[in-house]
């Protein structure tokens, strides 16, 4: 259940841009959204959405990231091409996405508000992560939503495990692993979940999700592509591991189906370079250029480790 207060609270630190926005633009307002995994990122694109459609007569619909995954050959194409990098071994990382894809969908749901007589529907991408045994496939494109544009789509929440994400010098990337290969103490209170894991990965493997990252941030996802920000964060990183343990014994005890806590674990390990890369970052400083932060408002939601909002603020 999301925390409705908190859900008030975020909403009015939009809603004046999200107003501005539509007085000044032909265009949707993009909205980006970012959490840990097991934060509750689409229960939270969900709530917005219905939020701003039923009470505040926005139309509004969300994307995720997921859903702009590359089909199943492409994924599989990438992870034997790179056999020896862990990083790759499964769809997420950056790298793992159809980025021209992407590129072409944020073209057609720009396009200007007015004049949309004429323009065909906005076609919806979908990843189905129950294909091919679970490593998943892209939804036939005659299976996609056909969106259309009157009324207008007047915002589009995109959420994301690692938006917000920016990528680090190369110079800044090899800093940190040499700094993780000197540190033998893992910074959680448990040694199996552990939230020092870069020592564990060859710094070629790190560069290269950090090149990735820098082309998604150039093409599709970068602070140039949203009007505002949503970050849900947490007091500590450690809570990854229970809010995703949590939710698979809850599917596992509902569905008698999901993943073990050992499956859990390493799961949540293989996103946690990125998060001791790119989070720190995220966590401080806003998303968006000092130039662009007075109007762009960059909102940061913090969870403890079950979920309850600690504090709703701007960054």
């Amino acid at each position: 259940m999301i925390d409705t207060t908190a859900l008030e609270a975020v909403i009015q630190q939009l809603l004046p841009s999200i107003k501005s926005h539509k007085a000044e633009s032909p265009t949707p307002f993009i909205l980006g959204l970012s959490g840990l995994q097991g934060s509750g990122k689409s229960t939270w694109a969900e709530a917005l959405t219905n939020t701003l459609n039923a009470k505040y007569g926005i139309n509004t619909r969300t994307l995720s990231l997921d859903d702009l995954y590359h089909d199943h050959d492409q994924l599989v194409s990438l992870r034997d091409s790179n056999p020896g990098n862990g990083l790759l071994r499964t769809r997420g990382q950056p790298g793992t996405h159809d980025e021209d894809l992407a590129r072409r969908f944020f073209e057609d749901v720009s396009k200007s508000l007015s004049n949309q007589t004429d323009l065909e529907p906005i076609k919806w991408p979908s990843f189905d992560k129950s294909l091919f045994s679970g490593e998943g496939g892209r939804t036939p494109e005659s299976q996609w939503d056909s969106v259309p544009r009157n009324p207008p789509l007047e915002v589009l929440i995109f959420e994301g495990w690692c938006l917000g994400f920016q990528p680090l010098s190369p110079e800044k990337v090899e800093e940190k692993w040499e700094r993780a290969k000197r540190s033998s103490a893992a910074h959680s209170e448990d040694i199996q979940l552990s939230t020092t894991t870069l020592a564990s990965h060859s710094l070629e493997h790190l560069q290269l999700i950090n090149r990735n990252l820098e082309r998604y941030c150039e093409s599709f996802m970068g602070p140039w592509r949203f009007d505002a920000f949503l970050h849900l964060s947490t007091d500590q990183l450690v809570n990854v591991y229970h809010w995703r343990l949590d939710q698979e014994r809850a599917l596992r005890e509902k569905k008698g189906a999901g993943m073990t806590d050992a499956e859990v674990v390493r799961f949540v390990q293989g996103y946690m370079p990125a998060y001791e890369l790119y989070l720190e970052r995220l966590a401080n400083e806003s998303f968006f250029p000092r130039q662009e932060a007075r109007r762009k408002a960059h909102v940061r939601v913090i969870l403890d480790s079950n979920r309850r909002v600690l504090g709703v603020s701007k960054a």
